[in-house]
């Protein structure tokens, strides 16, 4: 009886397969046009955000070295916004020159960070920007998000490797850190 039940099961879950297929380009098409924001409604959590800004200044470009690898970047702060208000956003290296005072742009896929306590929109990795066709006649500098100060979560960085454990970290009056071999850990008479 079980052995029949298992056809009817599976012709179920095809048909439900089948109208999952015939509807996800609409589900799909959804999740990937989010809809766009306005800049009065970010807040320092916000991620994937899409939004149509327009640029009012840059500020002097600036050279920073990378702590990861050692390399020169440039980088910048643009003042951006809508009609409902603005913030500064941040942008490196040829990204700079493509963006000039006075444009519309489409960012796709930006977040909010905190840069000193202040929030700013980033790009990062994984979002984009693009001219706009849309039109904004004037930018609210009176609501600018970036000139509150938020709290910063500080965090952590485990030092000598962390956790404490046999590969290292911890507390060296413990016997912890130092690397993986972690010479201290063995007690001496």
């Amino acid at each position: 009886m079980s052995f029949d039940e298992k056809p009817e099961e599976a012709a179920g879950s095809s048909e439900t397969a089948e109208s999952q297929e015939t509807s996800s380009p609409e589900a799909g098409s959804s999740q990937e046009t989010v809809e766009p924001v306005k800049v009065e409604t970010l807040t320092p959590n916000s991620r994937q955000i899409n939004t149509t800004v327009k640029v009012v200044s840059k500020s002097p470009v600036r050279e920073t070295v990378s702590r990861r690898d050692g390399s020169v970047h440039k980088v910048t702060d643009v003042l951006v916004g809508d009609e409902t208000g603005s913030l500064y956003m941040t942008l490196w290296d040829d990204n700079i020159e493509n963006v000039k005072e006075e444009d519309v742009i489409d960012i796709k896929n930006g977040y909010i960070g905190l840069f000193k306590g202040s929030m700013r929109l980033n790009l990062g990795r994984y979002g984009s920007y693009t001219a706009s066709s849309s039109t904004i006649e004037s930018v609210n500098t009176e609501n600018n998000l970036s000139d509150k100060q938020y709290e910063q979560e500080r965090r952590y960085r485990p030092r000598y490797g962390g956790r404490g454990d046999r590969y290292g970290g911890g507390d060296r009056r413990r016997g912890g850190g130092g690397g993986y071999r972690n010479f201290g850990s063995r007690r001496r008479y």
